[in-house]
């Protein structure tokens, strides 16, 4: 005979982990939606895992979110996406993972997190530590600190479709 906690536990259990699997809000400990960020500047040690493992690297769709006071999160979230979009651009059809790739990763990772520095400016709110630098302080500043420097994905995870971000354009003269 099953007791009516031991049913209430089990149902309990069942909606945490549901609730995992379906890609609604993970929290850290303060609360706060976990998205790692910023993401790692593109090297040659990097750039196969960018390339071939993306598809379990988090993305962040609108369900991810609390309905208010995540504005914040959100950006950082949106960054990451557009970043994951472009680095698909810049990946595809590739077997060999040349200077150009690296390259073209490179211009995405540093348009996308210019972007979102500009996003950060519009906003009532202070923004991200990194987006005062310039140049090249700024990139050292992005790639310092690195929650997943060498882009490995999280086990067990396949991330849900996103929107492709339209506003990258790779320039192979800049290589």
């Amino acid at each position: 005979m099953i007791s009516t906690g031991g049913l209430a536990g089990f149902w309990v259990i069942a909606l945490l982990a549901l609730r995992g699997v379906t890609g609604e809000t993970r929290t850290n400990s303060l609360g706060e939606p976990d998205i790692p960020f910023p993401p790692a500047r593109p090297t040659t040690q990097n750039i196969v895992a960018i390339c071939q493992q993306g598809q379990g690297r988090p993305r962040y769709p609108d369900s991810f979110f609390p309905s208010s006071r995540v504005s914040h999160f959100r950006r950082l979230g949106k960054a990451v996406n557009r970043l994951e979009s472009w680095y698909t651009l810049c990946c595809s059809g590739q077997t060999q993972y040349s200077t150009q790739v690296i390259c073209c990763a490179e211009q995405a990772w540093k348009q996308a997190l210019s972007q979102f520095c500009v996003e950060e400016y519009a906003t009532m709110t202070r923004a991200y530590e990194c987006c005062a630098d310039r140049g090249d302080a700024r990139w050292t500043c992005f790639d310092s600190e690195l929650p997943n420097p060498n882009y490995d994905p999280t086990p067990g995870y396949t991330a849900p479709s996103v929107p492709r971000e339209a506003g990258f354009i790779f320039n192979p003269h800049a290589c």
